[in-house]
């Protein structure tokens, strides 16, 4: 049974674009969304969308703080796409390519392209970013023994063009080395990687270039999420078992966020403390608004606890209803473990296909049938 966080009419909006300030309730700073600093370093009540877009600013600038900073994106590199290898699917083909997202660096990535897709016959285009696996992008194909993972190629069936490319670490990324890159933490060469998943997908003639969407499943989960928050040009973005606050991710033992292929700062600069790290993910799903999210929280994942998610996601509804857009945020919590079970899978697909005004091509595949 999935239960769903539903929407919470909000009976104080001014004329739909301007919220009372809230009432100071002994939260952190990071949970209380509806205030920013001002020059002074005076705290401000958030009132106005304008006064929400400076929090907004902070917000990335607190997690730049924590992952360094995204680099220029001026003068960007050549794509310089190779296609190594073409597998025909079930109503799509599936491309194995490789691209430049930065000079010296080459990246691996499967690309998906519908039957019929054109210039003329355009589609929605997804970044499908996978789960922690060694195979890498294969798992969003059904490359792995786990089951309800395939929302790469199940995407590609409904008639989505789809990219999928290997996070660093995994897959024909997995000697990817963190010492003699530019970037302070692989979280952030993540982002900077999948942004030109984007732009890639932009370049295409048959993507519809203002219907960009992205998901993902646990490291893919939290990878959509910073992708979402770094790069508007993504419209709707879905996490799988992504996300909870810091303090009830384990108990605030945070040391698994620490890797080389996250953020090893946390332990290096802020003593593995959730309070002095400057961001959490209260600010980073807020930062979505007001741009369709749609949270998979399952009630027995031993990663990221719902219970967290279900503190989160009301105070970060308040920014949605700032934007009158209090449906675009939705969350489910399945009866399951770590696991992106079929009808929340599926469900999550309707959200896109309705979001990004996308009616599916192919919907013979059965949830219960999904790998």
């Amino acid at each position: 049974m999935i239960r769903l966080l539903l929407p919470v009419l909000c009976l104080a909006l001014f004329a739909g674009s301007r919220l009372p300030a809230a009432e100071p309730t002994g939260e952190v700073p990071h949970q209380r969304l509806l205030f920013y600093t001002d020059d002074a370093g005076n705290e401000q009540p958030v009132r106005t969308k304008a006064d929400w877009e400076i929090r907004r600013r902070q917000i990335l600038q607190g997690m730049q703080e924590a992952t360094g900073p995204l680099p220029s994106r001026d003068n960007l590199t050549s794509l310089d796409i190779e296609v190594l290898e073409t597998v025909p699917g079930d109503g799509y083909e599936r491309q194995t390519i490789r691209f430049t997202p930065e000079q010296g660096d080459r990246l691996t990535a499967y690309l998906y392209i519908p039957k019929g897709a054109s210039a003329d016959d355009p589609r929605p285009g997804i970044v499908a970013l996978h789960p922690t696996h060694r195979i890498g992008k294969g798992v969003v194909d059904g490359q792995s023994e786990r089951p309800n993972r395939a929302y790469g190629k199940e995407l590609a069936e409904r008639g989505y063009v789809v990219i999928a490319p290997d996070y660093i670490s995994f897959g024909d990324s997995a000697d990817y080395d963190f010492e003699n890159d530019r970037y302070r933490t692989g979280t952030m060469k993540g982002i900077w990687n999948h942004m030109r998943c984007v732009d890639l997908l932009l370049e295409r003639d048959d993507v519809m270039g203002e219907k960009i969407g992205t998901i993902g499943h646990s490291l893919g989960g939290h990878n959509a999420i910073f992708l979402g928050v770094f790069d508007q040009r993504v419209k709707a973005i879905v996490s799988s078992c992504g996300w909870t606050p810091f303090h009830d991710y384990y108990g605030g033992k945070i040391a698994g966020w620490t890797s080389d292929r996250y953020m090893p700062s946390l332990k290096t600069d802020y003593d593995l403390d959730p309070d002095r790290v400057p961001f959490d993910f209260y600010e980073l799903v807020a930062a979505l608004a007001p741009r369709p999210f749609f949270s998979n929280s399952p009630l027995y994942d031993s990663n990221f606890d719902y219970r967290g998610v279900e503190k989160a996601a009301p105070k970060a509804r308040r920014v949605y209803e700032l934007y009158d857009a209090a449906n675009n945020l939705r969350v489910a919590y399945p009866n399951a473990q770590h696991d992106f079970p079929p009808a929340v899978r599926f469900e999550s697909y309707e959200f896109l296909d309705a979001h990004l005004g996308h009616s599916p091509r192919n919907v013979d595949s059965a949830p219960g049938n999904s790998e």
